[in-house]
C-alpha cells in the first residue's frame, strides 16, 4: 500500500501566517484542520509552521510525510453516525525549536507571519523568572519573548509586523496570562520599555476556549482505516465532530480569521466567559452529576448511560429542567448546545469510561455542579431535586472505610469492586463519617465547608432530603434513580 506522500495530492504552495507552538494530536485536528478549510473557502491562503517546543518527541513523521496527515472526525452528528476524512494540506513545514534557535529566528523575521498559535499543555503557561534570554529559553512564555524581540528588532519596531497570539491550553484567561508572562519576563531580561509598548499596542493576546475531543492516533484500528483510506499514514489523527472556538479579545480581529465565511463553528466576542460557563456547567456537570450514579447502577461508561432508559433520562433532566435554565445565554443557543453535548455522550467510537471521569468528584461537584444548585434554589426557593440526589450518589460513590494507597476501595451492590480517587484528605474524611448513621453521615458530609465553600445544611431540608436518597440508593440504585425520575418535574 502507498504512503500518503505517494498518492499524488499536491500541497498549495502558501505564505507561512501561522507559527504553531506544539505539533500534538490536538492543535493538528482542531486549528490545522480549521486553516485547511479558511483556505479552501476563502481567501485566507496562509500555512503553518509548527514548531516543536520542547526535547521530548520527534518530527520524523512530519518530514517523511512532508507534514501530509488525515483528520478523522466520527460520533454523532444531528442524530446521525458520521464518520469523515480530510485530508491536511495546510502545514508547510514542523521544525525544532527546542535545539536549534535560528529556526525560531528565521520564523520572526517572516514577513507573512501573522499569528501564533500554541497548545502547550496547561503547565506551559508559567512564569520563570529563572529562565535565561541567551540561547533557547525553556519556557513557551520565554521562548515566545524572545521570538517576538526578534521581531521587533528586525522590522525596525513597525507597528504593522505585530502578532495575533492564539493559546488554546486549557487555562481561564490563557490569552491574558501569557500575555502578563512576556511582560514581566521582558522587564527581568531589562529589554526596552518600548518593546513592551510594542507588544501591547501592536499585538493582540486573545483568550480562547476550545471544544473539541481527540483519541489522536488510533493504534487498535490504523490498519483498518488505512485499508479504507488505501493508503498509510502515520500521523492519522481521530477526533469528534463536534467543535468550538471561541475567541475573545479587546480588538475585532474576525475579518483577518473570516471563519465565518467558512461555515467554522467559531465565535469572536469581547467576553468568553457566559460559553465557558455554559461549557461547563452542561457537559461537565452534566458528567459530575450523572457518571456515579451510573457506575451504581452497573454501567461502565458514558454512551451506555446515555442509551440506558434511566440513566439517559436523568441525564437530560438534570441538564433540561435544571442546569440549562441557569445559563446566562439565550436559552435556543443553551438547549442546542445540550443537544449537541448528548449526541457526543452518545458518540459509538469513544469508550469514555465513568471510572475515569469520578476522578476527584468532589472538587468536580462544587466546581461544575454547585452554580447550578444555587441558582436554582435562589430562583425557585426549593431544593433542585435530580441535582441534590446526585449528591446523595456521590455520597453513596465515595462509603466505604477501606482505604488504600492507591484510594478508597467500594464495592457497589454487584458486588463489582471499584477504587475511589480523590484527594488524601477527602477519603480521610470518607472512611470516618460514611459508618454513621444516615442522617449524621449526610449532616457531617454537608456541613463540610471545605469541600463544598459553604455549609450546605443551612438550606432548607437539604439534609433530610439527601438522607431519604442515600438510604434509597444504599438499597437499590436503580429503584431509587426511577423513584427520582417519577418525581413531578418542575
Amino acid at each position: 500500500m502507498k504512503n500518503i506522500y505517494e498518492i499524488g495530492i499536491k500541497k498549495q504552495k502558501r505564505p507561512v501566517r501561522i507559527v504553531q507552538f506544539g505539533e500534538g494530536n490536538f492543535l493538528r485536528a482542531f486549528v490545522d484542520y480549521m486553516i485547511d478549510i479558511l483556505n479552501e473557502k476563502t481567501g485566507f491562503d496562509g500555512s503553518i509552521a509548527i514548531v516543536k517546543p520542547i526535547s521530548f518527541g520527534s518530527l520524523d513523521k512530519f518530514e517523511k510525510q512532508d507534514c501530509l496527515y488525515t483528520v478523522v472526525l466520527r460520533g454523532r452528528e444531528k442524530g446521525k453516525t458520521v464518520n469523515r476524512y480530510r485530508v491536511i494540506t495546510s502545514v508547510d513545514r514542523a521544525v525544532d525549536g527546542a535545539e536549534t534557535w535560528e529556526n525560531l529566528a528565521k520564523l520572526a523575521r517572516c514577513e507573512t507571519v501573522r499569528f501564533i498559535v500554541s497548545n502547550t499543555t496547561e503547565a506551559g503557561i508559567v512564569l520563570d523568572e529563572t529562565d535565561k534570554a541567551e540561547g533557547i529559553p525553556n519556557t513557551y512564555p520565554g521562548k515566545l519573548t524572545k521570538f517576538l524581540y526578534e521581531r521587533f528588532i528586525f522590522f525596525d519596531s513597525s507597528t504593522d509586523r505585530g502578532v495575533i497570539v492564539l493559546p488554546v491550553e486549557l487555562i481561564e484567561d490563557n490569552g491574558k496570562k501569557l500575555l502578563d508572562c512576556v511582560l514581566r519576563l521582558s522587564k527581568v531580561w531589562d529589554l526596552p520599555e518600548n518593546f513592551r509598548s510594542w507588544i501591547t499596542e501592536s499585538c493582540v493576546f486573545c483568550s480562547t476556549l476550545v471544544d473539541r475531543i481527540v483519541t489522536g492516533y488510533p493504534a487498535g484500528e490504523s490498519s483498518d482505516i488505512c485499508s479504507s483510506l488505501g493508503y498509510n499514514d502515520e500521523l492519522l489523527d481521530v477526533g469528534e465532530p463536534f467543535g468550538l472556538w471561541v475567541i475573545e479579545s479587546d480588538r475585532d480581529i474576525s475579518a483577518e480569521l473570516p471563519f465565518d465565511k467558512a461555515g467554522l463553528p467559531v465565535i469572536f466576542t469581547s467576553d468568553q466567559r457566559p460559553y465557558r460557563e455554559r461549557k461547563v456547567r452542561i457537559l461537565n456537570g452534566a458528567h459530575t452529576s450523572s457518571v456515579l450514579i451510573s457506575w451504581l447502577c452497573g454501567l461502565g461508561n458514558v454512551r451506555e448511560m446515555m442509551l440506558d432508559d434511566d440513566t439517559g433520562h436523568f441525564v437530560r433532566r438534570v441538564v433540561l429542567d435544571e442546569i440549562a435554565p441557569h445559563v446566562p445565554l439565550d436559552r435556543d443557543s443553551v438547549v442546542s448546545f445540550a443537544n449537541d453535548v448528548f449526541e457526543r455522550f452518545e458518540n459509538p467510537f469513544i469508550d469514555h469510561r465513568l471510572l475515569s471521569i469520578s476522578l476527584n468528584s468532589v472538587s468536580k461537584w462544587k466546581a461544575r455542579v454547585m452554580p447550578t444548585f444555587r441558582d436554582y434554589y435562589r430562583v425557585n426557593g426549593a431544593l433542585p431535586p435530580v441535582i441534590t440526589f446526585s449528591f446523595a450518589a456521590l455520597l453513596a460513590f465515595y462509603s466505604s472505610s477501606d482505604l488504600r494507597e492507591d484510594g478508597l476501595r467500594a464495592a457497589r451492590r454487584d458486588g463489582t469492586e471499584y477504587t475511589v480517587r480523590d484527594d488524601r484528605n477527602v477519603l480521610e474524611f470518607f472512611v470516618k463519617k460514611s459508618v454513621l448513621d444516615v442522617d449524621r453521615f449526610v449532616a457531617a458530609a454537608a456541613a463540610n465547608t471545605g469541600f463544598w465553600g459553604e455549609d450546605l445544611s443551612l438550606y432548607a431540608g437539604f439534609v433530610p432530603t439527601v438522607a431519604g436518597y442515600l438510604s434509597d440508593i444504599r438499597n437499590d440504585p436503580r429503584n431509587a434513580l426511577r423513584k427520582i425520575l417519577t418525581s413531578p418535574e418542575k
